[in-house]
């Protein structure tokens, strides 16, 4: 999981009575004024049910890209429902659950709002090489060879929409048609060549002919090679001088980075598949990573941006390697927490400690799920080879945050144990429960194995991983707890990619930011200290053996791997604002900057003040335990929304 996939949630600390009705009554007025308002010209502010909604999705990202196009169904009232919703979260997790009950810093935590508006998040990816992404050039690259990739800007006009879609189902062999006849208006050769063009780029796999009828020019698209010219559309027509992928920086708004390449896969007309990149990032931001795609030409991607909503396409580039996940360096995080409560003192101690300690390395909640079946409990099941609890646990009704057609497929399952009949409760079929539904449909109930083997094997992994970081959540809980902030005999640092002990007579050349813990697996050591037992215990209760963990289905075998125990942020920075409208951005974005949009006018003493940090983390590494650390606060939907049920209602 990257570090920036969090959760939309307000972290408000009642100090007494007094502050909690002051605070619920500021609560009540923006929300007043956000339901009034709708959305400025600047950036768009959600009102507090779709807040409600970005909390409530499901926390299992779907990475096969064939399968995260789902249809947009629009959610229930009750989904809506803010009290609905709060009563529903009782029943979900707080951090003591998985584990996270530490605090590394001294400091009196305050209060503060988090994601008060999404662009008070943002993130900017840290390549490999330590360079930080920024969208800042809207320019494309010239070649010194001209080709029918490099369309000029009238090919993008001269279709009509009806042509289009005629054209759009002939390349995706939709119809019966063997070719489409396009009508020639304006009869001219420079005419004619743009259609040809038009029809060659946005339609990869089609060739055209011009050809006479009854005394009329027409265009004639047809398939050239069959489907395999889909496939693989016209090798011969990218210029050898030009690197095979074009290398683009993504900025995008409210969206996650797979919707915004399924989006860009639409317009383009091409599979999700040929677009790359080094990670995925959080929905409710705003977000600047890079993007690389197969063959697809700069001046095509830089047209999108006249049509597209909530994100830009930028700094074009060509290059011959795609990029792979996991390649970057980390991500720099620029946070607003709004509304804040703390004194320059406390916030001083904060931020500092923040820069100079760190902050305990956990798994952060978006890693367990939202609703009151955890996803770890369903990881266990798999790693104890129990099936049938797998099942269970995945449909079973449960009490929490859902859509209301889960809530009436899991009735349906609980009452028929009927995989057709559950299944016809769900619209949407592409969701984890749908696609085991449809397994047992396929392989029936006494095979269970193989029908969930039909979920992606991403999605399967990730239930075991949650498992892992569960175990790991709180082991590095006890030990601090055990020896504190200090490195000890027989704990685990790493030499390279070895984990060794530390000895005795070695102790005083290490500290706490060297120490690493293991995330339990086949192919790993644990500390020789009391935590090395409590590893052994916590698997021996959960009827597993820590020293084998390797499973009859090959994908299951737990790999093993090591996790620093403190994490210490890079380019820490921070400042205190004053505002008097919640509404104003706080700083300005990227795409702020290319439109020349200058900060507004903030006052020297307004109604609410705002603490603006910076910070840089490692890939795998999560920005809401940062963050949980500056404000000394349970970031949990559960905890949130029980400390802010009277402003919900």
């Amino acid at each position: 999981m990257e570090a920036v996939e969090m959760n939309s949630v307000s972290l408000k600390r009642p100090h007494s009575e007094d502050d909690v009705a002051s605070a619920d009554e500021i609560k009540r007025q923006k929300i007043l004024e956000k339901s009034k308002a709708g959305s400025d010209s600047g950036q768009s502010i959600e009102t507090v049910t779709e807040q409600l909604k970005d909390i409530k999705s499901e926390m299992i990202p779907n990475d096969e890209s064939e399968e995260q196009e789902e249809e947009d169904l629009g959610d229930s009232d009750e989904d809506g429902d803010p009290e609905s919703f709060a009563d529903m979260m009782k029943h979900g997790l707080t951090e003591s659950d998985v584990g996270i009950t530490k605090f590394v810093s001294s400091h009196k935590g305050f209060s503060g709002i988090l994601k008060e508006r999404y662009s008070d998040f943002v993130v900017h990816e840290i390549g490999k090489d330590g360079r930080v992404s920024h969208l800042d050039d809207f320019s494309v690259p010239v070649d010194d060879e001209v080709n029918f990739e490099d369309p000029s800007e009238e090919t993008f006009t001269v279709l009509s929409d009806e042509d289009k879609q005629r054209l759009e189902e002939l390349q995706l062999f939709k119809n019966k048609e063997a070719s489409v006849a396009i009508e020639v208006i304006e009869d001219t050769k420079e005419k004619r060549t743009i259609i040809h063009q038009a029809v060659k780029s946005l339609f990869p796999g089609l060739e055209t002919k011009t050809e006479d009828r009854d005394g009329k020019k027409y265009i004639i698209a047809y398939h050239a090679a069959g489907k395999k010219a889909l496939a693989n559309p016209r090798k011969h027509s990218w210029p050898k001088s030009r690197g095979s992928y074009c290398h683009f920086v993504l900025y995008k708004e409210n969206k996650d980075t797979m919707d915004a390449i399924n989006v860009l896969s639409k317009f383009l007309r091409v599979k999700p598949n040929i677009f790359s990149y080094m990670g995925t990032k959080d929905k409710r931001a705003i977000t600047v990573q890079e993007i690389a795609v197969l063959r697809i030409t700069a001046q095509r991607l830089a047209h999108l941006n006249k049509c597209l909503m909530n994100f830009k396409l930028g700094n074009f580039s060509y290059k011959n390697h795609p990029l792979k996940l996991g390649e970057l360096q980390g991500n720099h995080f620029t946070v607003v927490l709004r509304n804040i409560t703390g004194t320059d003192d406390q916030i001083e101690q904060a931020m500092h400690s923040l820069r100079e300690i760190g902050f305990i390395n956990y798994y952060g909640m978006q890693r367990f799920g939202t609703t009151a079946v955890p996803t770890y409990q369903i990881g266990r099941a798999i790693l104890q080879n129990n099936w049938t609890e797998v099942m269970d646990l995945i449909l079973k009704p449960r009490p929490g945050a859902e859509k209301g057609y889960l809530v009436k497929c899991r009735e349906e399952w609980a009452k028929t144990k009927d995989p057709a009949a559950a299944l016809k409760k769900l619209p949407v079929k592409r969701c984890v429960e749908g696609q085991l539904l449809r397994g047992l449909l396929k392989y029936g109930m006494k095979n269970i194995i193989s029908a969930f083997g039909i979920i992606p094997r991403n999605n399967r992994l990730m239930y075991i991983h949650s498992y892992q970081s569960y175990v790991w959540n709180n082991m590095v809980s006890k030990r601090i707890e055990e020896y504190g902030l200090r490195a000890v005999p027989g704990d685990l640092i790493l030499k390279g990619a070895t984990a060794v002990h530390i000895e005795e007579g070695d102790v005083d050349n290490y500290t706490i930011h060297d120490v690493v813990m293991p995330l339990p697996g086949f192919d790993v050591i644990y500390p020789k200290h009391k935590i090395g037992e409590a590893y052994k215990e916590m698997l021996v209760a959960d009827n597993l053996d820590i020293n084998n963990m390797r499973h009859k289905i090959r994908d299951y075998s737990l790999s093993g791997a090591y996790r620093k125990i403190i994490i210490r942020p890079q380019n820490v920075n921070w400042e205190v604002v004053a505002y008097d409208d919640p509404k104003i951005p706080l700083f300005t974005t990227d795409l702020d900057k290319l439109e020349g949009k200058p900060l507004p006018l903030l006052p020297v003493d307004g109604k609410f003040r705002a603490l603006k940090m910076e910070f840089s983390l490692p890939p795998s590494t999560y920005a809401t335990m940062a963050i949980r650390e500056v404000l000394k606060m349970d970031t949990s939907i559960k905890n949130q929304t029980q400390l802010n049920t009277t402003w919900l209602r």
